[in-house]
């Protein structure tokens, strides 16, 4: 298999065929001072992320996945990230986006950007790990600045975001995922047209390059 059939671009391919910061020996020799782990329902993958940790940024980053190409790929893109010049800062490192990382692959395809969600989600559970061992969970981020659409459930703007990253592609699955709208069904309206924007914004094109589209 040589991918040149992929859909994929240069930079993925090189991810995926040669990645970077694989944890290659075993985790207790490794000693990390954060591990985050999360799987994905949309497509089976895991991730698994170490980070070490020297004056607040990540001195280094390894992973272990079960996954595709666009996670393998992803992850691997995400590690360079966040160990460039010195390494990220843990408050800017919280803050990276699936888009962001699908930006520096130079894009996804439409099909497999749910695979991207792995490796930042994992980096938070990574973080959050260190901060918690570290006694700092005050500074661990409440997540609370998208806007509430369903106030019954406490399910935000960002929640929906993430389930159409995820792979969800209408609003019934997405009540099927969240139970959103099973209460008293104020929010249904909104709901669905905030998932026909994500819909339409990711999967639109064959390919996602993570930049907004321009009207």
């Amino acid at each position: 298999m040589d991918g040149t059939n992929w859909n994929y671009s240069d930079k993925v391919k090189e991810h995926f065929f040669h990645p970077k910061n694989i944890l290659d020996i075993d985790e207790k020799d490794y000693q990390a001072d954060g591990v985050g782990y999360v799987g994905s329902p949309a497509c089976g993958d895991m991730m698994k992320i170490f980070i070490k940790v020297r004056d607040d940024r990540i001195a280094d980053m390894k992973w272990q996945t079960f996954g595709c190409a666009s996670a393998i790929g992803s992850t691997s893109m995400l590690s360079v990230m966040v160990t460039r010049d010195g390494g990220m800062k843990l408050d800017d490192a919280w803050k990276i986006t699936p888009e962001m990382i699908i930006n520096e692959l130079g894009g996804l395809p439409a099909n497999k950007i749910h695979c991207s969600v792995l490796g930042d989600k994992a980096l938070r559970q990574a973080i959050r790990d260190y901060l918690t061992k570290s006694g700092q969970e005050a500074r661990i981020p409440r997540d609370d600045k998208s806007r509430v659409i369903c106030n019954c459930l406490n399910i935000t703007e960002d929640d929906i975001r993430m389930e159409i990253l995820e792979g969800v592609k209408d609003f019934k699955t997405l009540q099927e995922r969240t139970k959103i709208g099973t209460v008293c069904g104020s929010c249904i309206d909104t709901a669905e047209t905030l998932v026909n924007f994500y819909v339409g914004k990711y999967y639109a094109d064959a390919i996602y390059g993570g930049k907004e589209k321009k009207s």
